[in-house]
């Protein structure tokens, strides 16, 4: 269902999340969410995905050199870790009547 006001999808991670990959390359990896792509519904995970990247010198690096930086993964590939293993979420209402996400496994909130 279409929601009327607010375009932006809702998606089961936010940044600050604990991660596992389920997915890909760095299937089993975990890391924290630095930043999500909602119009790309991609995700960057720190520690995660790393890519080389040659770096022209410049200020801050006058060297120049190559570095290692994280990479974007599509959320699909991403679970919220809990005890270390990936759970599934949901959605419902918790006791200010607020909706909440909660895993499936424990039926504890997020």
């Amino acid at each position: 269902m279409e929601r009327k006001f607010n375009k932006q999808p809702k998606l089961h991670i936010k940044s600050g999340d604990t991660v596992i990959v389920i997915a890909g390359n760095s299937k089993g990896k975990t890391g924290v969410i630095k930043r999500v792509l909602v119009d790309k519904n991609r995700a960057i995970v720190e520690g995660v995905n790393l890519q080389t990247k040659h770096v022209k010198p410049n200020a801050n690096t006058p060297q120049g050199g190559i570095e290692k930086r994280e990479g974007s993964i599509h959320i699909s590939n991403l679970a919220i870790a809990e005890n270390g293993k990936p759970v599934r979420t949901g959605r419902k209402l918790n006791e200010e009547g607020k909706l909440q996400r909660f895993s499936k496994a424990t039926g504890k909130f997020i």
